[in-house]
């Protein structure tokens, strides 16, 4: 009776596995990470597209609006007595602001929402290059966006009134400033609103503080004694903001160079507040 024995396969004669690729995480991968997770949604172009049109839209209608006046010879209102082509032009700039705030909630509460973030964050271990990347894809996604807008609309409105008295060239002392201004801080609120949703990881709760810090806070401000409302209001985001795309200041209104620095006092606190909460608490 004879046995077989089986004889083990010696290193030579094993089959070599295939070599895996070493991938590491550096921050230009991260940054192509979340530019393609921006891009894969539908409410980005969306939301990207409403802000377009309320910038274009309503600076040409309230441009169409004062030239209709101004042609009918019917007394001008009150808002628009002193108004320029620009300011006219960046009627839409409230408007516009919600829709790139909104969006930039979305672009980090939307993961929480729908638990991607775990994914996300157990790709990159050390959590802060997500939400430096996410602000600083969509914060320059926004920017473009709103600078393009804030041109077309000022192309446009400035055609409309040209030969009224709110007739301006783009050659005119510090409409191009205004322009590159009103892209920066509609830029500068996508990246708030990014932060705000990464910090209150919640949809609803991020778009309720960014609508309370843009429109709700500068009216109940209004409703405080004068001598407090000039100590106040020029420090608020939105007064900040329009500070640094205003042609024109008054003595209650803060410089360009001034309000550019406020404005980017809030956006580093709402960075900071998220990522202290992204570090310290879990997912």
């Amino acid at each position: 009776m004879s046995t077989l024995t089986a004889t083990p396969e010696t290193p030579e004669s094993a089959p070599a596995a295939p070599a895996r690729p070493a991938y590491r995480v550096t921050g230009r991968r991260v940054l192509a990470s979340e530019w393609a997770k921006l891009w894969s949604l539908r409410s980005t172009w969306i939301t990207l597209g409403l802000g377009l049109l309320f910038l274009v839209a309503f600076g040409v209608i309230a441009a169409s609006h004062y030239r209709s006046d101004v042609g009918s010879g019917r007394r001008l209102d009150r808002d628009f007595a002193t108004s320029t082509a620009l300011s006219l032009s960046l009627f839409g700039t409230n408007f516009a602001q919600l829709a790139l705030g909104v969006l930039g909630v979305l672009v980090t509460a939307g993961e929480y929402s729908t638990g991607m973030i775990r994914s996300t964050l157990a790709a990159v271990p050390r959590r802060l290059p997500v939400l430096w990347s996410k602000a600083a894809v969509y914060g320059l996604v926004a920017l473009v966006v709103a600078t393009v807008g804030a041109c077309a609309a000022f192309l446009v409105g400035s055609r409309i009134v040209s030969g009224t008295p709110a007739a301006l060239g783009i050659t005119h002392a510090g409409v191009v400033r205004a322009l590159l201004g009103a892209g920066l801080y509609l830029g500068l609120v996508g990246v708030i609103g990014t932060a705000l949703g990464a910090l209150l990881r919640s949809v609803a709760g991020g778009i309720s503080v960014l609508v309370a810090a843009l429109m709700l806070v500068p009216g109940l401000v209004s409703l405080l004694p004068t001598s407090w409302q000039g100590n106040i209001t020029p420090y608020l985001p939105s007064h900040a903001g329009e500070s640094v795309f205003a042609l024109t200041h008054d003595s209650t209104a803060l410089s360009p160079s001034a309000g550019l620095l406020v404005l980017l006092g809030w956006t580093a606190a709402a960075l900071a507040g998220a990522a202290y909460r992204l570090v310290r608490s879990d997912v």
